[in-house]
């Protein structure tokens, strides 16, 4: 069994993970912001924190982390305002990576997504910036933290149906059930050989297990 934290515990992608890793025996809590969403987090199998990621340093963060074996980062401000975009998807991603390292949690996924690259090719004046400039700075600075680190990069998130199937660097948008993302985190959880890796992924015809192998 190991201690996870979630961060982001009420987002569709999280609320898959949260019952997979509970099914699987993890002691699993989520970091939210609603406190309307507890009960729905709860019904998961994980335990609901209510915390704003935007208000709290470092300090706090490393209380609140301590207690894990491992972090995922599955928060986002889903769009809205660049001020919050960099305040959530940057500053409040770079704080719990700092809080990781002083509370000793090496291992750290991050679910970001499939364009974040230095040449990831979105204009300054494209209201999807923010987004794109926020995560790339957040993955460079998990590279550089010397933490026990994957960076996920899913494509396009649909809502269809778990197919437990994903192709590695995928052409196009690489468009993947959310439930198959939760998959992958679960799996790249349990598979150290996924440490210091970026894994772009979308759907496709090879097991999750298999192709994580095969990176």
């Amino acid at each position: 069994m190991s201690r996870i934290l979630v961060f982001g515990g009420h987002g569709k992608v999280a609320l898959y993970l949260e019952r997979l890793l509970a099914a699987r025996g993890d002691d699993v809590t989520a970091v939210i912001r609603n406190p309307d969403h507890e009960a729905e987090v709860a019904a998961t199998g994980a335990v609901p924190v209510v915390l704003d990621i935007e208000t709290l340093d470092v300090d706090a963060l490393t209380n609140l982390v301590a207690a894990n074996d491992a972090i995922v980062w599955s928060a986002g401000a889903g769009g809205g305002s660049a001020e919050r975009t960099y305040a959530v998807d940057r500053d409040g991603a770079i704080r719990s990576m700092d809080a990781a390292r002083a509370a000793g949690v090496r291992r750290y996924v991050m679910v970001s997504w499939i364009g974040s690259k230095p040449d990831h090719g979105i204009p300054e004046n494209d209201a999807f910036f923010a987004y794109a400039d926020a995560k790339l700075a957040a993955d460079e600075h998990l590279r550089a933290s010397g933490l026990d680190a994957t960076i996920l990069g899913p494509g396009t998130l649909t809502l269809e149906d778990a197919t437990g199937l994903i192709e590695i660097d995928p052409q196009g948008r690489g468009e993947v059930p959310r439930a198959d993302v939760a998959a992958v985190i679960a799996a790249v959880l349990a598979d150290d050989t996924t440490i210091g890796r970026t894994i772009r992924f979308g759907s496709g015809d090879t097991p999750i297990v298999e192709a994580l192998r095969a990176v």
